[in-house]
């Protein structure tokens, strides 16, 4: 199963500490930095969880899979993620 948006604001607003709408505009406005700080090419370090970082990947030889032909993939930013200790012991090891 998938945690979604949805689910992360019903269990902030199951804290009772915010209302729904509070516990909506946190988590958007949480991602709105997030995005915005990844877009700057900038880390972004949650202690406890992980780092997401932009890395550039340069021009390579890609195939088109539908005919076979060889094509230019140009070069991009892509996200990765790198989770912490602490989240891999947790996840290996039940908490």
């Amino acid at each position: 199963m998938t945690l979604t948006k949805a689910q992360i604001v019903d269990n902030l607003f199951a804290e009772n500490i915010f209302t729904k709408a509070e516990s909506a505009q946190i988590v958007e406005t949480l991602f709105e930095i997030i995005k915005q700080t990844l877009e700057d090419g900038e880390d972004v370090l949650i202690s406890g969880f992980g780092k997401f970082s932009v890395k550039q990947k340069n021009q390579r030889r890609g195939r088109n899979p539908q005919t076979g032909d060889p094509i230019q993939l140009p070069p991009r930013r892509v996200v990765t993620f790198k989770c912490s200790g602490v989240l891999r012991d947790r996840i290996n090891h039940g908490g």
